[in-house]
C-alpha cells in the first residue's frame, strides 16, 4: 500500500494525547446511559401517578354518587341519622371501584386506598353536630403506593418509589346552600334531561316538600329511618279531565290516601321543546321522546318566576298514554327494568342501592350480571315541582319551578298508566332566583380542586 501523501504525525509535544477521543466517548456513553435510565424511571413514575389520579377521581365520583342517591343532602341536619350508613356504603363503593384499576403495572389494593369525608368546614360523617356536612358533602379518595419498582435508580440504592394521588368530589345541592352564603341567597339551577311531569310542591304524605320562600326542605330526613321525604314511594298520576288537562282536576293535590291505598301525586304535562337526544326506537311521539330520551331543550328554570310552561291541551295519562309508553321504554320494562333494593313490599332499605335488571344495556353487553349493584340507571329521573298556590290559567300557563325531585321509577301500572316512584333526593330554590344555571341533575356531583 502506498504511503499517504501527507503523513499524520503528531508533534512531539502532543504524542501523549493519542486515544483521548475514545476515552471521552466512553465517558459520554456512561452519562448518556445514566440519563436514559433516569428518564425511563421518571416516565414510569409519571404514568403510575396518572393512573393513580384517574383511579382516585373515578372512585371519588362513585362515592359522591352514592351520597347523592342516598339523599343525605336532603337531610342536612342529620335528623334521622342517615349520614353514617350512607358514608359507609359510599366508602365501600369508592374502595371497590379504585381496586378495579391498576397503578404501575399492578392492581390497586384496598390497603392502598383511603376514603375520607368532609365539608367546607372540615366536618365529616361522624360529626353529629356538623350541620353543614349534609349540605354539600365531599368525598376524598387518596391512593398511595410506596413500593413502586424502579429499573435503574436502584443503582444508587433506591429500591422503590412512592406515588400518590388525591381525588375529591362534591355532592352539590342548592337546598340550604344559604349556610355558606352570608346573604342567604339560593343558587338557581336549570337541570337538563328533566322528565315532563310537573308536580305540585306538595308532599303526598302531608305538607310541602320545599319552602317557596328560600327553597329549604320542609321535612328533611329519610322515611325509613324515622321520618322525612327521602324514601317515600307514591304514584305519579296524570292530572287531567277528558282528552286534555284543561282545566286540571280540582283536587290537586289529592286528599291524603288511606293506609291501604298507594299515595299519589298528580302531574301536569310540560310544554316540551324538540328534539330530544339519545332516544330509543320504542319512543315515537315528541312527548314520549322527551321521557325516553334526554330532553335538553325544555327549560325548567328553578327559582325563576314563570320559569317553565305547562301544556294543558294534551292528556299523556292512561294505560296507553305517552307517559306510560315513554316510561316503559325508558326503564327497559319489556326486558327487565332496574330495581331498588327492597326490605318490604312497600319501602326500600336505606341506604338505597340500585340493582341492574335484564334490560340494562350493561347486562345485555355482558359487562355486568343481572342483579349487580350500580350507581347509574335510566330509572333514576328528575321531576320538576311548581308553586301550585298560583292557579293554572289558560291552555299553556307559565309556572314557577320551586325545586326538583330525584326519583327512581319502580314500575308503570299497565292498567292505569300511573308511574310508581321512590324519592331519592330533593333540591329546592324557592321563588327568589332571577336566572337559571345549566346543570345535569338536581343534585349534581363534580370533581373539585384539592385544598
Amino acid at each position: 500500500m502506498k504511503p499517504t501523501l501527507i503523513p499524520r504525525q503528531l508533534p512531539a509535544h502532543r504524542q501523549g494525547e493519542r486515544g483521548v477521543t475514545m476515552a471521552l466517548v466512553a465517558a459520554a456513553l456512561v452519562a448518556i446511559m445514566a440519563m436514559a435510565a433516569l428518564s425511563i424511571d421518571a416516565v414510569t413514575l409519571y404514568l403510575a401517578n396518572a393512573e393513580a389520579q384517574r383511579a382516585a377521581d373515578a372512585a371519588a365520583l362513585a362515592g359522591a354518587r352514592v351520597l347523592s342517591l342516598s339523599g343525605i343532602t336532603g337531610d342536612p341536619l342529620n335528623a334521622t341519622d342517615s349520614w353514617t350508613p350512607a358514608c359507609t356504603l359510599a366508602q365501600q363503593v369508592a374502595t371497590a371501584l379504585a381496586t378495579q384499576n391498576t397503578m404501575g403495572g399492578a392492581a390497586i389494593t384496598a390497603s392502598q386506598v383511603a376514603v375520607t369525608f368532609r365539608d367546607r368546614n372540615g366536618n365529616d360523617c361522624t360529626s353529629s353536630g356538623a350541620v353543614a356536612f349534609g349540605v354539600n358533602p365531599m368525598v376524598q379518595v387518596k391512593i398511595q403506593r410506596t413500593d413502586l419498582p424502579t429499573f435503574f435508580a436502584r443503582v444508587w440504592g433506591t429500591q422503590g418509589s412512592s406515588v400518590s394521588a388525591i381525588g375529591t368530589a362534591e355532592v352539590f345541592n342548592s337546598s340550604d346552600a344559604k349556610d355558606f352564603n352570608a346573604a342567604n341567597l339560593q343558587v338557581p339551577i336549570q337541570p337538563r334531561c328533566v322528565k315532563p311531569w310537573i308536580v305540585p310542591d306538595r308532599d303526598p304524605f302531608g305538607g310541602r316538600i320545599v319552602a317557596t320562600s328560600d327553597g329549604s326542605i320542609t321535612r328533611p330526613g329519610v322515611l325509613q329511618l324515622g321520618g322525612g321525604v327521602i324514601g317515600e314511594s307514591f304514584q305519579l298520576v296524570a292530572d287531567c279531565l277528558g282528552s286534555n288537562c284543561n282545566p286540571p282536576k280540582p283536587d290537586n293535590p289529592p286528599a291524603a290516601n288511606g293506609a291501604s291505598t298507594p299515595k299519589t301525586l298528580d302531574y301536569v304535562p310540560a310544554l316540551i321543546q324538540t328534539p330530544a337526544s339519545a332516544v330509543p326506537s320504542c319512543a315515537t311521539t315528541d312527548y314520549q321522546k322527551a321521557i325516553a330520551g334526554c330532553d335538553q331543550a325544555t327549560v325548567y328554570a328553578c327559582g325563576q318566576t314563570n320559569g317553565a310552561t305547562a301544556d294543558l291541551t294534551i292528556n299523556p295519562g292512561g294505560s296507553s298514554g305517552d307517559s306510560a309508553t315513554g316510561a316503559q321504554c325508558l326503564i327497559h320494562a319489556a326486558s327487565g327494568a332496574d330495581s331498588i333494593n327492597t326490605g318490604t313490599v312497600i319501602t326500600p332499605v336505606f341506604p338505597f342501592q340500585i340493582q341492574a335488571g335484564g334490560g340494562n344495556p350493561l347486562v345485555k353487553a355482558g359487562i355486568i350480571a343481572s342483579g349487580a349493584v350500580i350507581t347509574a340507571s335510566n330509572s333514576i329521573v328528575t321531576v320538576p315541582m311548581y308553586d301550585d298556590t298560583v292557579a293554572l290559567a289558560g291552555a299553556q300557563p307559565d309556572v314557577t319551578i320551586t325545586g326538583f325531585l330525584q326519583v327512581f321509577i319502580n314500575s308503570v301500572d299497565t292498567t292505569t298508566g300511573n308511574i310508581n316512584v321512590t324519592v331519592l333526593n330533593v333540591t329546592g330554590c324557592g321563588n327568589t332566583g332571577t336566572a337559571g344555571v345549566t346543570g345535569s341533575s338536581p343534585v349534581p356531583i363534580r370533581l373539585v380542586t384539592n385544598q
